[in-house]
């Protein structure tokens, strides 16, 4: 039985960039749904369903961050935010908002599908089993024995190393704040305090990653926060 292909809504008033976008989409198999404005996007969002959405933050009629809140209400389809802004604060205002990723135009298509493809496996393994352990290249985490592993050996970790780690496991692929990694490493007493957050960083790649100036796990997000590659 084959699978159905996964809908993608597009939300952009550009033309151009839907047509940037759509036949690229539709190459790699998706079904591709438009939107123009965010009262179109709320219309197409209740009716088809879409497991990924791209929305831009610069809409006609309302902000896409608006957009984004009342998705939030009742879908937890992971949303890619495209956006002209550059500013950091912005993009972190997304991602708190419950964004899962954000491309900043102009960006490469190949990035693009890149993202969407990650996005795409998040949204099929919803509702499963979490499992217990993850692997990107010589990098593995079995979280049920609490033990990390490099290149075949294993390396000790703090308690909090530990737990800042694995909480970019849990959100491994996406963009995670660095209010968000405060939050839930360190309590909401410690959020302004963002140089513990670089410091355990460094210690962290130090041990994780082959070349620490060069990490291939552990990427910055400048002035946003970290993603853990998959």
């Amino acid at each position: 039985m084959t699978q159905p292909r996964p809908v993608v809504l597009i939300v952009d008033d550009e033309p151009q960039i839907r047509r940037f976008l759509k036949p690229a989409l539709e190459s790699e198999g998706c079904v591709v749904v438009e939107a123009t404005c965010g009262r179109e996007a709320l219309v197409q969002a209740s009716t088809r369903a879409p497991e990924v959405v791209l929305l831009d933050l610069g809409l006609p009629d309302m902000e896409g961050i608006e957009v984004l809140r009342w998705l939030r209400g009742y879908s937890s389809a992971p949303v890619i935010i495209l956006s002209a802004r550059g500013d950091e604060a912005g993009k972190v205002q997304a991602l708190d908002y419950g964004a899962d990723d954000y491309l900043t135009k102009p960006f490469g298509m190949q990035e693009l599908l890149a993202r969407v493809r990650v996005a795409l496996r998040h949204a099929q393994s919803t509702g499963q089993p979490a499992s217990s352990e993850f692997q990107a290249g010589d990098l593995r985490v079995d979280l049920a024995r609490r033990q990390v592993w490099r290149g075949g050996e294993e390396v000790h970790l703090t308690p909090l190393e530990y737990k800042l780690l694995t909480t970019l496991v849990k959100h491994a692929g996406k963009v995670v704040t660095h209010q968000l990694l405060m939050r839930e490493v360190w309590g909401e007493a410690y959020l302004q305090d963002t140089h513990y957050l670089r410091i355990y960083m460094r210690q962290l790649r130090h041990k994780l990653e082959a070349d620490p100036a060069r990490p291939r796990h552990l990427q910055t997000e400048p002035g946003v926060g970290y993603r853990l590659r998959e």
